[in-house]
Formats: structure tokens, sequence, C-alpha cells
């Protein structure tokens, strides 16, 4: 029997289906946006990365934090209802469990880049948090941070917050029909620092057996009917992280990085607004970026991507 699929919406990158009322489908597309806005050109395979990728290490955290992947086996869906050709799910697919999206982007910082740079430069600390003098670009903090940002309606930028803020922003949520109330939401944003620096440390320790650096990276939650707090939308890819190569570590610049930031560096040098719609991107700074995603696939899986592009398995 096939299970009929619903559109639900289109995000930046992802395609959303309902499945039913306990399950979604989540399509990761190749779009890829920068200075939030979804650029014209797609970048090959990369939605199969960051599908790859998130499913490694949703299965690799699940003692840390319970998280929304079911089943990346979509042969029994039912292909006229989906507004993609079939044959093209492999690799990019996952079934997951519906939640209640938590209204925060839940980033964690291992070293100093990227907007917490510029906040460190202007006040000298991150979402509130003071930081000791003299740090340089790129260097690794005392101890990993933090940092949430203000989840961004399309078109507006997020926006660094402090950890009261945050508190704030999820006593209003409402689980059940009722508000979560500031007692609830203080605990929560606990569990919640707890969680997700326990899941940079160790998303940190593998990377960095594959010589590479995990500088920051972005969190989603989400909580189930019963208040359980879970680990949703994507983990640890080069969409959600700053992954740098460890041999090419030198504090005091910015450092080349596994992710999306080679696109942005290349758009800062062309006469465009950062805004809809994008720059077309030129046929060498398309492979370029998948080259980088391929790589960190391989370098922090171990496995063959091309193998995984065959039997949409992550095989060592």
């Amino acid at each position: 029997m096939t299970a009929t699929v619903g559109f639900v919406r289109s995000g930046k990158v992802r395609d959303l289906y309902a499945l039913d009322d306990a399950r979604l489908l989540l399509v990761a597309s190749d779009r890829l946006s920068a200075f939030d806005v979804v650029l014209p050109t797609p970048i090959a395979d990369k939605g199969r990365v960051l599908t790859g990728l998130s499913r490694f290490w949703f299965a690799e955290t699940t003692s840390i934090v319970p998280n929304h992947l079911l089943s990346a086996d979509v042969a029994g869906l039912d292909p006229a209802s989906l507004s993609v050709d079939p044959a093209d799910l492999g690799g990019r697919s996952m079934i997951c469990r519906r939640a209640l999206v938590l209204p925060i982007e839940v980033i964690v910082r291992g070293y100093l880049a990227g907007s917490g740079w510029k906040d460190y430069r202007r006040t000298r600390a991150i979402g509130g948090q003071r930081l000791p003098v003299g740090l340089r670009e790129s260097d690794r903090l005392p101890e990993p941070i933090l940092t949430p940002s203000t989840k961004a309606e399309s078109g507006h930028h997020d926006e660094n917050i402090d950890l009261s803020a945050m508190v704030d922003r999820l006593a209003v949520v409402e689980l059940g029909g009722r508000p979560l109330g500031f007692a609830a939401a203080d605990e929560l944003t606990e569990r919640i620092r707890d969680r997700a620096i326990a899941l940079y440390r160790f998303g940190a320790a593998v990377a960095a057996r594959a010589g590479i650096l995990l500088a920051d990276t972005k969190f989603e939650f989400g909580l189930l009917p019963d208040g359980q707090l879970i680990l949703i939308d994507e983990v640890l890819t080069p969409d959600s992280s700053r992954f740098w190569d460890a041999a090419a570590y030198e504090p005091g610049r910015a450092q080349a990085s596994y992710d999306k930031q080679y696109v942005r560096d290349w758009l800062e040098t062309q006469p465009w607004d950062k805004t809809a719609p994008g720059p077309a991107l030129p046929a060498d700074v398309v492979d370029g970026t998948r080259a980088r995603y391929v790589e960190a696939f391989e370098r922090i899986t171990g496995a063959s991507f091309a193998r995984y592009l065959e039997e949409d398995v992550i095989a060592r």
C-alpha cells in the first residue's frame, strides 16, 4: 500500500510533505541560499550531502538527545502526490516525526568567527556572554558557548540574542493549547543548552579524528506532544556548520570552510545588493562548492559518497 503525500511548504533548501498526523517527509533540494536569498544556481547533489550527513549524525547522537528521524525508506510513497521525480528522492529524503518547532536558532560556538567575531569586536561579547580580551579572529574559545539567535521570517535576518531573551521567546510557545510560561521556559533553556553543547563536543571530537575543526554549528529543536525535547531538521552539515581543515588552521584570519562560505566570498566580489534575485553562479564556483560538500561528507563519515549515491547507504 502506498502512502498519500500532501505538500506542505518549501523552505530555502527543503521541501516538506505531510504523510499523516504523526509523520512528515523532508526532501533536501540542491538549492543554495546566501544572505537569506535563494540563488538561481543549484549545487548538484548538495541535498544528498545534507541528508546523508544528517542521517549519520542522527544515528550517532541518539544517546545525547532523541531526534525526529524515523526512516529513509521512501519506497511506499505515492509518486503522484510529490512535486519531485520519485527517482530523485534517493539519498535526499527523511521520514520524520512531527514536532512543535521551537522559534530559536540554537548556535554553539567553539571558535570566534562569522557574526560572533563581528559582535566580539564591537562589544567583546556574543549573545550577552563576555569573552576574554585580546582574542583574534578564528581563535578557539576557552569553552564552547551557546549563542542563540532569532529564527527570522523570510526576507529578514536572524539576530543574536542572549539567554534571557531566549527564555522570553520560549515562554510564549504553546504546547497543548497553553503557553509554557517562564518557569518551564527557563528549565527548557537549560536543557537545550546542555544538549546543544554536548552535541557540539561530540561532533567536534568526531570531526577532529578526520582532521576537521568544527568552528560552530546551528541546531534546531522541537517538542513532542508530551513535552519531550528532540533534535530536528538537519545536524552538523556544511549548511548548518562551519567546518575548517585542521591542517590549514591559522588563527588571526578567516579560514577556508567546507561550507557555502566559498559562495559567500564570491558573492561579496559581485555588484549585488543582497536582495532577490541573486546572481547566477559560474561553473567553477558551483564545482568548487560541490567538491567541498562532498569532501566534508567523506572525511566525516569515512564513507564513499559515490556509493551513497548508488545505494543510499552510508557504508565505510
